[in-house]
């Protein structure tokens, strides 16, 4: 986040390099910033002329380079925005040879989303020297929920863990995805609204009291009741909470306790850092390993590889995923 807004308070004031080249596995940053670029360098007269988006589908690295060295026309600076230029992964490296020798009057952005290239390369290493080489990571799931927070707080509202975890668990850790649903939240609800479930329930469609994490919490607190009313729904909504789904995060959450039974210290701000969770979160997991010694945990596991398998075809005649997932309730519960 801190290079992002470092990329963009360094084009606010006028500072801007000659080449941005934007990857990364995480596409969310990689638009943001092409957004930024060619919403606010050129004012929109400049731009009939000055700015063109092309598409590495459509166009060869000479292309490009062909319009990088064109000169402005009754402006200070052209844009020229190169979206979806993994598709020219097999001949990317030809345009070190511009990188070398840049138009300066040129702002020449890439984005090369999914992949990365080789930075021991010339490309790599001349953007670095002379232009803005950003690598955009994809998150992993445990840092999704506190990045929701962040950009919320950005938009002036908070949000309850639960309610964060809902959207995780929903969406899953497509950025992209979760920010158009909070922009649609900060357009329905009261400036600093404190976003709870039932918020994310009634405009996102995610229920509260039926969803994975309200599964795994019933599973961990060994609230058999509970647990089979959500998967009563599960069978019949099938759609909407696939059993693959359903499966991985339950053996995130067992592998997890594992993780956890075997910690010296147990104290709740190192479970949460070794665990990667949130702290709020970590009674959750104190519970369930009182329910659930460690013998019991590796059993339930393994549980959850046989589950897994079925739910692919094999060794289950084509059993129905709500039979499949009753059964595996079952299996870990008693």
């Amino acid at each position: 986040m801190n290079r992002i807004t470092q990329i963009v308070d360094d084009i606010k004031s006028k500072n801007t390099k000659p080449i941005y080249f934007l990857m990364g596995e995480e596409s969310y940053y990689i638009d943001k910033i092409s957004d930024y670029i060619e919403h606010h360098i050129l004012a929109e007269e400049e731009k009939g002329f000055n700015q063109m988006v092309l598409y590495g589908r459509d166009v060869t690295i000479e292309d490009i380079v062909a319009n990088a060295k064109r000169f402005p026309m009754m402006a200070e600076k052209q844009v020229v925005i190169v979206k979806e230029a993994q598709d020219l992964s097999r001949t990317i490296e030809k345009l070190a040879a511009y990188a070398e020798n840049p138009q300066p009057t040129t702002v020449l952005v890439i984005c090369y989303k999914y992949k990365t290239i080789d930075k021991r390369k010339k490309l790599a290493k001349t953007v670095a020297e002379i232009g803005c080489l950003f690598e955009s990571k994809r998150l992993y799931d445990n840092q999704v929920s506190d990045w929701i927070s962040s950009i919320l707080k950005e938009k002036g509202f908070q949000i309850e863990p639960k309610a964060a975890h809902m959207l995780v668990e929903f969406l899953g850790t497509n950025l992209s995805k979760i920010d158009n649903e909070l922009d649609k939240l900060a357009v329905i609800l009261e400036p600093g609204s404190v976003i709870t479930a039932s918020h994310i329930e009634k405009n996102i469609g995610i229920s509260k009291d039926f969803n994975n994490f309200e599964l795994r919490k019933a599973i961990g607190d060994k609230e058999l009741l509970k647990a089979n009313q959500i998967i009563q729904y599960f069978a019949q909504n099938p759609k909407s909470n696939p059993l693959v789904m359903t499966i991985s995060l339950l053996n995130s959450f067992f592998t997890q306790l594992l993780l956890y039974h075997g910690l010296k210290d147990k104290g709740k701000i190192n479970v949460a850092k070794m665990l990667r969770i949130n702290p709020y979160f970590v009674n959750e997991y104190q519970r369930a390993a009182r329910n659930y010694p460690m013998r019991k945990v590796a059993q339930v596991i393994a549980r959850l590889r046989e589950a897994d398998l079925k739910s692919k075809g094999v060794g289950a005649s084509n059993l129905p995923q709500g039979d499949i997932l009753k059964e595996l309730l079952f299996k870990i519960m008693h």
